[in-house]
Order: structure tokens, then sequence, then C-alpha cells
């Protein structure tokens, strides 16, 4: 089921499917390590609309609610994201 980004959960696992939006945000967004296949989590949703915190690839990466809204993701299943747990 496809979802944007901005709407998980803390502690939810997602893979990207892809990123709607221009050029200048999809190559932003690449630079970043955001690509389709990438599975990330995310860690923290800051209040007030703030920024959300996710972990992809052992590192933490800090994202504008706009940026999220063009990320679509879809949700893994929890039973396969163990051996991604092993990196924290």
């Amino acid at each position: 089921m496809e979802r944007y980004l901005g709407d998980l959960k803390t502690g939810e696992w997602a893979r990207v499917e892809r990123i709607d939006g221009g050029g200048a945000l999809r190559r932003r967004m690449m630079d970043m390590g955001i690509v389709p296949g990438v599975e990330l989590e995310v860690v923290r949703h800051a209040p007030f609309g703030g920024p959300l915190q996710v972990r992809l690839k052992g590192y933490y990466l800090a994202m504008r609610r706009g940026e999220c809204a063009k990320i679509i993701v879809t949700e893994k299943d929890p039973q396969y994201t163990d051996h991604l747990l092993a990196s924290r």
C-alpha cells in the first residue's frame, strides 16, 4: 500500500517507491541517498509541523514535511526488518 513518507508513524519502516516533484527536489533527495528501493525508518516527528527524522543506510537525516509529502513509500512488514536493526 503506497503512502507518503510524512504519513508514517515513529518506528515504522518503509521502502521508497518514487519521488514526485521537479528536478531540483529529486536531485537533492537522491544526493542524500533517498532513491527508489532504499529502506528507511521513521525515528522521530518534531512537534508543531517540524522536520521528520529518518534513518537509512546507517545514518540519520532530518527532512522538511514538504519534502516528505513528495516521497511515495510502501510500508515494510516489521518481521522482515530484524536484520536492519543490527546496524544501530
